[in-house]
């Protein structure tokens, strides 16, 4: 099906909106009409800019407070609409958006609707002009899509359909499957957003926190299906109300807009691309640094063997048991601050996996190779993280570690490392892009998302949201802050799982490393909320241990110092624990502040 989006979901100036969607691929654009109104261009250079671009204009919006008037105000109305529809004649649009009504001098009388809807249809037909009616969630009397149906069906002109906006629909908990009794050819447009389920007036929840499909909480799908048992043939198109995506960079957004989409049309097989091929474990992590020693000493400290070096690239591989470190000191360009730059994901078909990812818009990497490097498919972030595809000790697939010659300091043998792996790592997102971060981990690497979670920071508040696999093989937590200054105020981690973190923690300790100090408030609370063994909670306090129980499981973690943007975790997962010690996130982020007056993430 095509595909449009309205430009109220874009920032920048109009001319800069229809660049953006046509570049993300969208066929057509709603143009909304604060837009227009504040464009220098002419309706006609309007037009122009949209051929030229390759885009048509699918719906010119809105049109308010039109229909159920005392007389007056109807004739007032209808001149308003004249003056509108000789504009869309200009600008070359065929159908309007006509909101129900929020005036107070809108009368409850469905029949009086019914008629003066009638005759602005009769007005748009000799303009060439569609009137699409949609209910407002918080129209004055008519707020629900079936209610706005029947006063379409009862006016029955051919130049009036009705318009369906699953913000609308969705928010007033309407049930959608009424939808399909609604003549496909009587559904003139259709327009699509999702939104966080919150308890908040339905008019502020429309205006600030509307987002694009598959980053709320809405079922989506589920009203698309609807519509297309209904027979409705027109544009899938965005209108998305967001004070985030207002202040972003209106390219980035588009192609997060055409991406959820592409999502979207997958889930209801209208669209088939390359199925996901969810990654089975991490096979590395990359820090990028300006200086090796400090992370080196760490790693040190902390058990790992410096094990290889990459032939052509000043890349070192740091190995425990299945957990595996790359230190990258270069290029020049690069160096910002020691940073967590690249993940190497297992895939059970690397190659499956890039197309998909192409598929989603997601952009491919070049990679600069030597002769005889290993081919490796990889693939951006949203947030700029490398993701490489891997397939690490598989038959007939590159090996990404041939890169790599042994430098003699081999490793503990892996079997004899206590569980030692990469349990999960830490993405400090931009905040404009938490919502698109989420939906791209989901969609093009097939992971599950959890719920978003909220944790005070002594300077404010953190979000995050934990994606993985179904098995925990690869767990990534993306957090961001509350606004755009803690851009780069958040510290990245890796998380390195253990079989006995209190052993680890010593061993650190003995290895000259440094954990993070834990007030001693912490461990009175917990001695009130836990019982533990004799000298169970001693130990955790001596080596600034924390704790978490889930109906699951018990988690017991602790932390490095941060380097640059970066800091390791300790953890052991003991009877399937699922989370990652979120009620101990307060604590651990106002002590890296007394350590560092750093704000860890």
């Amino acid at each position: 099906m095509r595909t449009s989006i309205a430009t109220v979901c874009l920032s920048g100036s109009l001319t800069e909106k229809l660049t953006a969607a046509s570049r993300a691929g969208f066929d057509g654009v709603e143009i909304f009409e604060n837009d227009l109104l504040a464009s220098p261009l002419a309706p006609e250079e309007i037009r122009a800019r949209c051929a030229d671009l390759g885009l048509t204009i699918d719906l010119y919006q809105p049109m308010r407070d039109v229909e159920a008037l005392p007389e007056e105000e109807f004739a007032r109305a209808l001149r308003r609409a004249r003056h509108k529809f000789e504009t869309m004649r200009r600008l070359g649009a065929d159908t309007v958006l006509v909101c129900s009504s929020v005036s107070p001098h809108t009368l409850d009388d469905d029949a009086l609707a019914a008629e003066q809807l009638g005759r602005l249809a009769d007005l748009a037909q000799d303009h060439g002009v569609r009137v699409a009616y949609e209910a407002l969630a918080w129209g004055r009397h008519i707020s629900t899509y079936d209610h706005a149906w029947r006063v379409v069906e009862a006016a029955d002109h051919p130049a009036l359909g009705t318009c369906l906006d699953s913000f609308h629909i969705l928010s007033r908990g309407s049930d959608p499957k009424g939808i399909e009794d609604i003549p496909g050819e009587k559904i003139f447009f259709l327009q699509l957003a999702d939104a966080p389920l919150l308890a908040m007036d339905v008019l502020q929840w429309s205006r600030h926190y509307r987002c694009f499909p598959g980053q709320g909480g809405f079922d989506v799908a589920g009203l698309l299906r609807h519509v297309m048992r209904a027979g409705y043939d027109g544009p899938l198109s965005l209108e998305v109300f967001n004070d985030v995506f207002r202040q972003s960079e209106a390219g980035p957004t588009a192609v997060d807009a055409r991406r959820s989409l592409l999502v979207l049309q997958e889930q209801v097989g209208l669209v088939a691309p390359p199925a996901p091929a969810v990654p089975t474990g991490v096979a590395f992590a990359e820090l990028v640094t300006p200086d090796a020693a400090p992370v080196s000493a760490v790693l040190g400290a902390l058990g790992f063997a410096r094990t290889a070096r990459h032939r052509g690239k000043p890349v070192d591989l740091w190995q425990r048991g299945d957990a595996r470190v790359l230190v990258n000191t270069g290029p020049a360009e690069r160096r910002d601050g020691t940073r967590l730059a690249t993940i190497g994901l297992e895939s059970p078909d690397p190659a499956g996996a890039a197309r998909r990812a192409e598929t989603l818009l997601a952009p491919v990497l070049p990679r600069r190779r030597a002769r005889g490097d290993a081919l490796l498919e990889a693939v951006a972030a949203p947030d700029g993280t490398e993701l490489f595809f891997c397939a690490t000790e598989r038959p007939g697939l590159p090996d990404w570690r041939a890169d790599f010659e042994n430098v003699g300091g081999a490793g503990p043998d892996a079997g004899d490392e206590g569980g030692w792996r990469i349990d999960h790592l830490s993405l400090t997102q931009p905040w404009h892009q938490f919502d698109e971060a989420a939906l791209f981990h989901r969609a093009v690497l097939g992971l599950r998302s959890q719920g978003s979670v909220d944790v005070a920071d002594p300077y404010g508040l953190l979000r995050s949201r934990a994606v993985s696999t179904d098995d925990g093989a690869v767990r990534i937590v993306l957090t961001v802050g509350a606004a755009p200054i803690d851009d780069t105020a958040h510290a990245q981690h890796i998380a390195l799982a253990t079989d006995d973190v209190v052993a680890a923690a010593r061993d650190h300790r003995a290895a000259g490393g440094e954990l993070l100090p834990i007030p001693a408030n912490y461990y009175d609370d917990l001695a009130a909320r836990y019982e533990f063994a004799d000298g169970e909670l001693e130990t955790y306090r001596e080596l600034g241990i924390l704790y978490d129980r889930d109906e699951h499981g018990t988690f017991r973690h602790c932390y490095t110092l941060t380097i640059g943007r970066v800091f390791f975790e300790l953890v052991q997962r003991d009877g399937g624990y699922r989370g990652y010690g979120a009620p101990n996130a307060p604590v651990r982020l106002a002590a890296q502040h007394t350590v560092r007056g750093f704000t860890g993430g």
